[in-house]
């Protein structure tokens, strides 16, 4: 008798989250979000409620995580990805949907606990922070937006 394995199950899940950015004086900052020890940063982002808007979604997600109300300054595509969960022998290929986004209230110490900390950074610190590479990725291209809108126009990247 042969034994063929069958292929692990693949799922499609989709999420949003954004780019929070700020002026402060001169400076562009950005927020990002750590969980602790050491601490990995990353960028907000969720799963979609029943019935939510890839737009509703990121909005509340970054709201949930980052204690900040915010509202969407542009969109900034999506990235993919896949991992696995061994144990239930299903693959996933994940789209994450990024918005930029600006504060127009609440409070970074008023974020959830899914994440240790959440802090403002310089946008170059935040770029050297960020643990994956896709998400350097968005953050680069939140920077090229910004950029844009202010007029600037070069598209150079941080």
């Amino acid at each position: 008798m042969i034994n063929i394995k069958a292929k692990p199950r693949v799922e499609t899940p989709v999420s949003a989250g954004g780019v929070v950015y700020r002026r402060k004086g001169d400076q562009l900052e950005t927020v990002l979000c750590g969980r602790s020890k050491p601490v990995r940063w990353s960028l907000a982002k969720g799963t979609p409620d029943p019935g939510e808007t890839l737009e509703e979604t990121a909005l509340r997600e970054v709201r949930e995580e980052t204690g900040l109300e915010v509202e969407i300054d542009g969109s900034l595509g999506s990235i993919d990805y896949w991992f696995a969960d061994r144990e239930r022998d299903v693959r996933f290929h994940k789209t994450v949907h990024f918005y930029l986004m600006v504060p127009v209230g609440g409070n970074t110490d008023q974020h959830d606990p899914e994440f240790d900390v959440v802090e403002w950074f310089k946008a170059e610190d935040a770029v050297k922070s960020l643990v994956y590479a896709n998400e350097v990725d968005v953050m680069q291209r939140a920077l090229a937006l910004i950029a844009e809108k202010d007029g600037a126009g070069s598209g150079e990247r941080v």
